[in-house]
Parts: C-alpha cells; structure tokens; sequence
C-alpha cells in the first residue's frame, strides 16, 4: 500500500516513510492510495475478538507487511495491556439504543491513548531498526500532549516537544503533560490559541532547516496517518458488540479538528455498516457551519468548557475534502489557499455528498454543562464535557432514530471528567476524584517553559534543547 499527499505534488511514500514524516513535504496530509474492504461476512467473523487481535486485523492491510507479524501483534498486546478495562473500550448504555463509548481507560485517561500507545512503540521499533534518533514534535489542545508524552518518554530514540496554549487547557490537563519529569521531554505554553500552535507546527515540519542533518521532525498530531489508522479499531469494536454488521449503528463524536470522525468515515468506507456519522462541536462551529449551511470560514475564537474542541483549522477535514474533490491535489490545494482569505462554498452537488455521510450540531457551554446535569440525574454516568457535547448533538441529529431498534447511537467519550473538574461544578455537581494512579498529581513538580507566540522561538529552543544523536 502507498500513501499519497492530499496536495499531489508529493511522491508516493510507503507506511514507514509516512510515520516517520507526518506532513508531506507540499504541505499536504498523507492518505492511503486505496481502503482494506471488508464484506458482511467478513465482519461477522470478528465477532469474539479481543480488542488486541481485532486491531490487528483491521490495520494488518495499512502496515502492509513492513513490519512482521510477529512484532507487531506484540506491539499492539502490549499498547493496551496498561489500560484499566478488560475491553479496552467498553460501551455503556444510556437509554434505549442510547450508548456510550468508554474510550478513556487508557493511562492518560483519553481517546489519544488508543492511538498514541501504539505510535510511541512503533517509533520506538523503527527508529531502533534504523539506529536514529528524531524529534517529536507536537500541538495539543489538552489530551493529545500527555498522550503522546506517556507513548515516547521512554524512548531512546526520541526528544520529544509539545505545544500547548498558555492557560488555556484544564489544570489535570496541564499538570499530566508537565509533571512528566524524563530528560527527552519539553513542554512548551505558547501565547496563544492551539491553532497558533497548530500553525508554528505545521510551519516548523515545512522548513527542517533549523535541525542538525541526521535529525528530523516527527509528527505525534493527527496528521500523522498513524494516529487515523489506531482510531478506525474502536468503530469496528463497537459496532461488532451492538450486533454489527447486522445491525446498522450511528455515531456522534464530539471533534474539533476533525481526526476522530474521519476514522470514523473511514471505517463506513471500508465496509462497516454505519448510518450516520454526528459531528458534534461546541461554539467553535467551524464544521457544523459548513456541514449545515455549506459556508467554510473562520470567526473568533471562543473559549468554552470543552477546551479540546477550541480549533478553528480542523487539520484532518483536508483529507476528507481530498475525497470530496475527486481526489484532485490541485484543486484541493487552491480550495485551502483561499481559505484564510475569502468564506468558502462547496458546490451543491458536493455538499450533497458531504451531507449524505454527516450530521451536525453545535453545542454552547450552558447546554453542555444542562446535558452533564441531566444525563447524571436520569442515568447516574458522569460525563466529560466534551462528551456532553457529543450526547447532545447525537440527541438533537438523531433524536428520533433512538427508537429504531436497527439504529443503535453510540457517542465517543473522548476523556475521564476528572480531567474537567471546573466543567463538573459548573453543572452543579462533585467535582470527581482523580483515579488512583494519578492521585498525586497535584503534588508534582511542573515543568515547562512560558514562550511568545513564535515560530523562531520554538525552533531556537528546539535547537538548544534536543539531545547530540549517538
């Protein structure tokens, strides 16, 4: 299997070239050239499977034998051995057909972990394969920087950089990134917004020039194709439990930069029976402007309670938008070039298309925090605020399906509530506890660096900071 870049004027890599790239050189996203199909009977199959060996099958078809088989289900068994759930991703039930996707059991108690766990170790095999060392780096609106901090601190292969915006993520957030004591690690507060952190990223991979010649950028965001690749597992897992292939399911994920529902398109594409697909977004709408109006343009930045969903540039639409053009880079490319500067239509056959995969719904911080209320008062489950949001729009899109016993909805819980404690007393509740292996997290030392909004900055610190390979 070859990746190509959603841009077109890159050359086709193959999967260990794309890990170890993130970013293609032309400034596009690295998609497969071709989807693993799987028939009725062929999912049906699944059925049994542990969370481990059902990875192993779906993203076998992606790695395309450029790691053996042997390696890589050890990789895989021990990604999720530390999660603290025998089904990795369970799912529990709301009400009639209401579910929900339990996919913070992971160390950092977020979906990143389910990705992030196994990149860190595929790296690490690689790199030591090849006897080279890299530099990670990373932007993170919350969870995707501690979780990528826990796959790679131990590396020896790696230093690792992670942006995140100043004061503008959770206190657990903030202290589960910054508490991580190892030398390969650095944490960076920008002065500014995760899509400012986002940018200098993006800026950082398309001019390397600032690293020493054997060193080179490594992505750990969902640009990074094997993020994507981790996340299509947990659609096939849910969907097998609640009678799939079957039985047809639907999907609401609360996303702000769009990684998280693309696997989920994608996994509809490779066969497995979804009905519709919610994008669930907090006042930063972005996505649901363009899915119910067809008008794609930037507005002001709001700061909610969902603070991982505050994004403006959904990085991963891109590689939806490359379907949706036909797989055509060029017009692709010209399409994002006028982004900033003009609002942006699709044509209406396009958005017709667009429309038949998603829904959409965009919730503020008062319902959000009402929905947090109301599902712990009818069903005794805490939810995440991000969470809430997906519950919400899932309600609202698909509110009259959830009677249909052929049509399951299941939300993305994307993180523990712990990890959102103002959130929780904003709705009128205990703020929880935090889980026993992180009870102390209040008590460690931090350890990061305050930086202006720059991209000189940060390739400066990167500079002086990252270790003499050998």
């Amino acid at each position: 299997m070859k990746y190509l870049s959603t841009r077109g004027q890159s050359p086709a890599q193959n999967f260990q070239q794309v890990l170890l790239t993130g970013l293609a050189p032309d400034g596009g996203l690295y998609v497969p050239d071709k989807l693993p199909q799987f028939s009725v009977k062929q999912i049906r199959d699944l059925k049994g499977l542990s969370y481990p060996d059902l990875a192993m099958v779906i993203i076998t078809p992606f790695i395309d034998g450029e790691i053996e088989e042997k390696e890589l289900g050890r990789i895989i068994k021990s990604s999720y051995a530390n999660f603290n759930h025998p089904k990795v991703a369970p799912l529990s039930q709301l009400g009639e057909n209401e579910w929900i996707l339990e996919l913070y059991h992971g160390p950092t108690l977020a979906f990143k972990d389910f990705a992030l766990q196994v990149l860190g170790r595929l790296l690490e095999y690689i790199l030591a394969k090849q006897n080279k060392r890299v530099v990670v780096l990373g932007a993170t609106s919350g969870d995707t920087g501690s979780a990528a901090l826990e796959g790679c601190r131990h590396s020896d292969h790696v230093d690792i950089f992670i942006l995140h915006p100043h004061q503008r993520v959770s206190d657990v957030q903030r202290k589960q990134m910054t508490t991580v004591s190892d030398d390969n690690v650095f944490n960076l507060a920008v002065e500014g917004s995760f899509d400012d952190c986002q940018r200098i990223v993006k800026a950082a991979f398309a001019d390397q020039s600032f690293l020493p010649e054997d060193r080179q950028l490594v992505a750990v965001n969902s640009i990074n194709w094997a993020r994507i690749m981790m996340q299509i597992v947990y659609y096939f897992s849910a969907a097998l439990e609640l009678g799939g292939p079957d039985k047809n399911v639907s999907f609401s994920v609360p996303t702000g930069n769009f990684g998280d529902i693309y696997a989920g398109y994608l996994a509809k594409r490779m066969g497995l029976p979804v009905d519709r697909l919610v994008v669930a977004t907090n006042t930063n709408d972005i996505l649901h402007r363009f899915i119910s109006k067809n008008e794609y343009s930037t507005t002001d930045l709001s700061h909610t309670c969902s603070p991982s969903m505050d994004i403006l540039i959904s990085s991963n639409f891109e590689r939806y938008l490359f379907d949706l053009f036909k797989r055509d880079g060029a017009a692709l490319a010209d399409f994002m070039s006028r982004f900033s500067r003009e609002a942006l239509s699709v044509s209406e056959s396009q958005w017709r298309e667009l429309k038949s995969f998603f829904d959409s719904a965009s919730v503020d911080d008062e319902l959000t925090c009402k929905t947090i209320a109301q599902v712990y008062s009818d069903h005794g489950v805490l939810l995440d605020p991000h969470t809430a949001v997906g519950v919400r729009a899932a309600r609202e899109c698909l509110g009259k399906k959830m009677g249909n016993e052929r049509a399951a909805v299941i939300t993305l819980a994307t993180a523990d509530p712990a990890k959102f404690g103002e959130a929780i007393a904003k709705a009128g509740l205990k703020t929880p506890a935090l889980p026993s292996h992180i009870q102390d997290l209040f008590e460690r030392e931090e350890r990061y660096t305050v930086i202006p909004n720059s991209l000189d900055v940060v390739t400066d610190f990167i500079q002086r900071n990252a270790r003499v390979s050998g």
